[in-house]
């Protein structure tokens, strides 16, 4: 003799869950076993299972007998699970109503207005003009409106009729009978796809799309401070939407090339200045290339290989918001190669000095 389960334990729900709550375990196990979405092993028994277990826990007067007296106090009292339909309150309804909600989901997704594809474009930009801003025009091609049909996509005097088949409901119903009762399908209709309509004379332009192609200039105001990581998005400027729906976007991320000496650190930029020994021992004043001109720059006497100098304000604009960084400008001490003969005859001298006044210092 087999042993039934508990009907709490059925349906995953404790002894004092509400109707709502034994429904909704119900529902799920409905969607997980029914034999008509599952032909697993064991599903069609276990459907029957939580089928029981529903039965009886919705019924007041069932549920206060198993309370008190276990299986035998309903045994006999069921219809079993054979005996469900489609009636008001009945199992077959609830999993209809269950999957009808999807299916009415499904078909609204097909018949609502669909925004149109974004167009991706790339856009390759000098050091200067990312950093101080520029206006390009970019050459696009981009799906429009049909300039004949405008966008029905039906010839022009006709119009778009009731599709036969779904009878403009954008779905169609399928009614399939099993061992375990009715089964109710619904799907998106074949034949329009879900809008409704058909085009029984399609527009001889644009065969029926409702799109052309069409290209476009379009002029793209690039502002101050952007990288090669920013992307630009001018809305509306994609591809035309579906169903009366609004186009996508212009997407443009931008490509910085590489600047012939500075380089970007966030909004500063850096200048690596290169000076010889005497420049960097006796100091000296130097002309500086910026993005905005040339400006001065003093070397103070006895500077050191790797000192930086800030120049304020003289950086990249901020993206989006005001002030700017700085130039950083890095100090390289470079070694001669070569040497004349005279530069050579006074570095030795200078050697010399040094090494004088170094044995001077340790007899001290």
């Amino acid at each position: 003799m087999v042993t039934k389960r508990d009907y709490y334990e059925v349906l995953g729900v404790g002894k004092d869950a509400g109707e709502d709550d034994i429904k909704k375990a119900f529902r799920k196990l409905a969607f997980q076993y029914h034999p008509d979405k599952n032909s697993g092993d064991g599903a069609a028994e276990k459907f029957k299972e939580a089928s029981e277990a529903y039965q009886v826990l919705t019924d007041p007067e069932k549920r206060q007998a198993y309370d008190r007296f276990g299986h035998s106090g309903v045994d006999g009292a069921s219809r079993g699970f054979e005996d469900f339909g489609f009636g008001a309150g009945g199992v077959g309804s609830i999993f209809e109503n269950f999957y009808s909600f999807f299916s009415d989901a499904s078909t609204a997704n097909q018949t609502a207005p669909l925004r149109g594809g974004d167009i991706q474009y790339l856009v390759e930009l000098t050091f200067e003009e990312a950093a101080l801003g520029v206006e390009k025009e970019l050459h696009i091609t981009r799906n429009e409106n049909c300039s004949i049909c405008q966008g029905s996509g039906a010839k022009p005097g006709t119009q778009p009729v009731t599709c036969p088949e779904c009878k403009g409901a954008g779905r169609v119903q399928r009614v399939q009978q099993s061992l375990f009762g009715r089964f109710t399908n619904v799907t998106v209709c074949p034949r329009c796809s879900g809008s409704g309509k058909i085009t029984t004379e399609p527009c001889p332009h644009c065969h029926g799309s409702g799109h052309e192609r069409f290209e476009r200039d379009i002029k793209l105001t690039i502002p101050a401070g952007v990288d090669s990581a920013t992307r630009l998005q001018m809305s509306g400027q994609g591809n035309a939407g579906e169903r009366g729906g609004m186009p996508g976007n212009l997407i443009v991320s931008i490509q910085v090339n590489p600047h012939e000496f500075f380089t970007r650190e966030d909004s500063n930029i850096i200048y690596d200045l290169k000076i010889n020994f005497a420049q960097a021992a006796l100091g000296t004043e130097l002309a500086i290339p910026t993005l905005y001109g040339d400006a001065q720059l003093k070397v103070p006497a006895g500077a050191q290989a790797g000192d930086v100098f800030t120049l304020r304000g003289k950086g990249i604009q901020h993206f989006r918001r005001s002030g700017k960084g700085d130039e950083l400008v890095r100090l390289h001490i470079v070694t001669p190669e070569k040497l004349t003969k005279e530069q050579r005859r006074l570095f030795e001298e200078l050697a010399e000095s040094f090494e004088e006044k170094k044995k001077k210092k340790e007899a001290e």
